[in-house]
């Protein structure tokens, strides 16, 4: 691959896409957004609010914390912070510059103005709608398919803005069906870090930071705690508890923001800090770091386009094949020990299921993680598992295919049924 050829320009506009910037979980941050587009559209304060979400973005934000509101929790927390406090034009970064003088705000506005939240039976896996009402006048904001992305703003009934697209907004600009894990290598053999514009050391920055801060205060389960006081020190330890350990922060409200990857913070953690700690432990240099972190997202991304957004699916797990991969790039620069490590940890915690955002994902992460590493040694010392192995078929780009049909169809009656569960005691 040559550098500023099609595919190589097309996977750093991918990177540049994916890789953004977020405070908070991204469900419930991706509410507040709406929530605080649709108060900027009214241009007051809301009497009462409907909101209109898909049972996976109930799935994601039941039970997690809403950063810089005090420890609130749900749906109604999210919107309700994104009404009275939030940056209309912030996108995932909404809430990043409230001040606790406005927790209690956020508070009263919830104790005082009726929320009421509907669940959609049709629509996108990714789907929310906040109307707020004022007098004789309503605004609504409609969010779909992607985080950030509005598909419709309506003011008394009447469009302000529409977007028919039928496609997510990133597949508009660059091509995904580009992605493979063969040209992924070679574009990590030539990238020049520049073309990036810092993309990738704002992960290394943003990422270590949270996950120290995971460690220090341990927030949550602390599930990186309790791995490295269990198990020691070991650079295989110290991988998933530092993964574990920004997951636990970020699930339980920590205000320090992550760069995201496929639209999950808990992802972006998963896929990077691995790779940095392993950067670290084997002295490897800036450079070499971002380029195994260029294969590490990339892999990441391609993966989970396969399953889309949300799913049944569990996306630590595609995230933690995908760190593997960066480890594997970073020790070998061998696109065939890449390959190998990927389908070795698909094979082993393909069946983990995602029931929402909470403390737990850290645990799943951490064994995604091991998974991974796990899989990159079988591979160093002759061993893999083969095509034909339950879902794995012969070349990694049809085993991929086939994890994607299992998240994206196979999976999604049990989407329904996870849903159900969770929602059974309300």
């Amino acid at each position: 691959m040559l550098r500023h050829d099609p595919v190589y320009d097309c996977y750093c506009e991918i990177l540049k896409s994916e890789l953004q910037m977020a405070t908070g979980c991204t469900e419930p941050i991706a509410l507040a957004y709406c929530a605080a587009r649709a108060r900027a559209e009214l241009r007051d304060m809301p009497e009462r609010v409907l909101v209109r979400v898909s049972g996976n973005i109930i799935k994601n934000v039941k039970s997690v914390t809403v950063p810089n509101t005090g420890g609130l929790k749900g749906i109604k927390a999210a919107v309700a912070a994104g009404i009275v406090a939030g940056n209309e034009n912030g996108a995932l970064q909404v809430l990043a510059c409230v001040n606790e003088a406005q927790y209690a705000e956020i508070k009263q506005f919830l104790m005082n103005t009726p929320i009421r939240v509907e669940s959609m039976d049709e629509g996108d896996l990714l789907d929310m709608e906040v109307t707020v009402y004022a007098g004789s006048h309503h605004a609504a904001v409609h969010i779909c398919k992607s985080h950030t992305h509005i598909q419709e703003i309506l003011f008394d009934g009447s469009t302000r803005f529409c977007d028919n697209m039928t496609i997510s907004p990133q597949e508009t600009q660059t091509d995904y069906s580009l992605l493979d894990i063969r040209r992924i290598c070679e574009f990590a053999d030539c990238l020049e870090i520049e073309d990036l514009d810092g993309v990738i050391s704002r992960q290394i920055q943003c990422n270590t930071a949270i996950a120290n801060e995971g460690l220090r205060a341990g927030w949550g389960a602390d599930i990186g705690g309790a791995l490295l006081q269990a198990y020691g020190h070991d650079v295989r330890i110290r991988a998933r508890a530092l993964a574990a350990a920004g997951s636990d922060a970020r699930m339980s409200g920590c205000e320090m923001p992550v760069v995201i990857n496929s639209g999950s913070g808990n992802q972006g953690l998963t896929v990077s800090l691995p790779v940095i700690e392993y950067a670290r432990e084997y002295g490897k240099s800036d450079e070499a770091l971002q380029r195994a972190l260029a294969v590490a997202n990339l892999c990441a991304i391609h993966e989970k386009a396969a399953i889309g957004k949300l799913s049944a699916f569990c996306g630590a797990v595609t995230a933690g094949s995908a760190a593997g991969a960066g480890i594997a790039y970073l020790l070998t620069q061998d696109c065939t020990v890449v390959e190998h490590t990927i389908v070795n940890a698909l094979a082993i915690v393909s069946g983990m299921i995602c029931d929402g955002a909470k403390p737990s994902c850290a645990a799943k992460i951490a064994s995604a993680v091991d998974a991974a590493i796990l899989g990159l040694e079988m591979y160093r010392r002759g061993h893999e598992f083969y095509g034909g192995d339950g879902i794995l078929s012969k070349g990694i780009e049809n085993t991929i295919s086939n994890v994607g049909k299992l998240g994206r169809e196979g999976m999604r009656e049990t989407d329904k049924k996870i849903l159900e569960i969770m929602t059974s005691d309300e």
